[in-house]
């Protein structure tokens, strides 16, 4: 599920795992380091309503997925970019944690509905940090459509199916 900043993808994607009729479980990779994103994180909390059991992964993201991923289970990962700033910003091995989590969702069992941010069709950013997080961004949405069964791109709150 890709799209921009508040394109309609993370309403989109809780639809289609709400369609599935499988236990849903929302693996959150935000975390919230101010009152802004606390009140965001608050806000799709709300928006999501009851029926899911949120598990929180802002840098263990693949090992979420192995632990709850099951046939009997959906599970949605919002989102990719938040995870990946995270690892950037953690001076982690993107390489290598971006790797690490694509050997894991092609294991995974059940259904795994990732939603990402395409920050890649703005301007090139001015500064080195911006850059590589938006060249570190591009590959992982590549890498990761290259695996998924489906892929769906979301602007104005219009879904657009690019896979599957």
């Amino acid at each position: 599920m890709l799209g921009g900043a508040r394109s309609g993808k993370s309403a989109f994607a809780e639809r289609l795992a709400t369609a599935t009729g499988l236990e849903r479980v929302y693996i959150a990779t935000g975390q919230a380091f101010d009152a802004e994103m606390a009140a965001r994180i608050d806000a799709h909390r709300r928006s999501r309503g009851d029926g899911w059991r949120t598990v929180e992964a802002p840098y263990d993201l693949a090992q979420a997925i192995c632990a709850e991923a099951r046939s009997d289970r959906v599970l949605l990962v919002d989102c990719l970019t938040l995870w990946l700033s995270n690892v950037l910003l953690a001076d982690g091995d993107i390489a290598a944690a971006i790797d690490n989590l694509c050997s894991m969702l092609a294991r995974a069992d059940g259904t795994v509905i990732l939603v990402s941010n395409e920050v890649g069709l703005s301007i090139v950013p001015e500064n080195a940090l911006a850059r590589a997080f938006r060249d570190h961004s591009g590959r992982m949405n590549q890498s990761i459509a290259a695996l998924a069964d489906e892929a769906w791109f979301v602007a104005a709150g219009l879904p657009l199916k690019l896979k599957g």
